[in-house]
């Protein structure tokens, strides 16, 4: 397939007692491409993936890419700590039709480079028919994969086409863009390293402030590709207070109580997760109303 600029990680609705609501997670997805995104990552971290059975994630990537048919397209976060639940999980996404699989570095577990690369070895074996993004965020995962293990599996693997990076590193960025001499499209995985990371070659981004500024994200990145930077900085600037304010306290906690303020009926989270409340909630609506962003009260 051919990348979009900008994809959406998508918060997955739930209704109040804490079911998936399905339905709305076909309507959110339109919703988004409507509105900026080239397409929709399903069952990421900001889908709250990890409290997700994997029954709820293969009915997720069922709805969405029925629900947004050629319109976009529909990635499915097929990753996780456990390798074999990995590799069916993207052979299932790969079955059911989705465009691409996201897969994040193994958490928890702490596997070193060569046990990484082993990972994404055998879900890569299984998956010829659509491609794999990788995703770097060792903030998560508590181990970083080094520019040498992309590489590796970007050589080996030609399905192995692109990563989603959320290390914070330029030099690390800089490295597998050189490594592998662009082949790799390079996804920033925080909204406010996205001018940064295209200036040295990145392709696009993977985001959270997409559910509520994705039309302004999206022209942003044009822009620069476009080769106007400076009105690309200007966008940047203007969204800055945005991309804070999904990051007031962990994600997707800020993103999925601004798309409920905003009356897209997201729901509740599942626990260990709550919605924002006190001075977060407060900080929340504050920036959005700033911004310019209607919300209900």
């Amino acid at each position: 397939m051919e990348y979009g600029r900008l994809y959406t990680a998508m918060i997955t609705p739930m209704y109040d007692n804490e079911k998936v609501d399905y339905h709305k997670a076909g309507v959110l997805a339109n919703h988004l491409i409507e509105n900026g995104s080239d397409g929709v990552v399903v069952a990421g971290t900001t889908g709250e993936a990890p409290l997700l059975t994997y029954k709820e994630k293969i009915e997720l990537f069922k709805v969405v890419r029925e629900a947004v048919g050629n319109r976009g397209h529909v990635i499915a976060g097929t990753g996780g700590n456990e390798t074999v639940e990995a590799v069916e999980m993207t052979r299932d996404a790969q079955e059911i039709g989705c465009d691409a699989s996201m897969l994040v570095v193994p958490y928890y577990n702490k596997p070193p480079q060569d046990l990484i690369y082993k990972h994404f070895k055998m879900v890569a074996e299984v998956s010829r028919k659509i491609p794999i993004i990788l995703y770097n965020i060792p903030g998560r995962t508590a181990v970083n994969m080094l520019p040498e293990t992309v590489v590796k599996l970007a050589e080996e693997f030609p399905n192995i086409n692109a990563i989603k990076e959320a290390s914070g590193s330029i030099d690390q960025i800089m490295e597998i863009r050189r490594m592998t001499n662009n082949r790799m499209k390079i996804f920033s995985g925080d909204d406010c390293m996205t001018l940064p990371i295209l200036s040295i070659g990145g392709h696009g981004l993977i985001s959270v402030s997409s559910h509520v500024v994705g039309n302004e994200l999206k022209q942003m990145i044009k822009s620069y590709v476009a080769g106007d930077v400076e009105y690309a900085r200007k966008i940047n600037d203007k969204l800055y207070p945005v991309y804070k304010s999904m990051f007031l306290t962990t994600n997707p906690i800020p993103v999925k109580t601004a798309m409920n303020l905003l009356g897209h009926e997201a729901g509740p989270m599942r626990m260990p997760m709550e919605l924002a409340s006190g001075k977060v909630l407060e900080e929340l609506k504050l920036n959005l109303k700033t911004y310019g962003i209607k919300i209900n009260e």
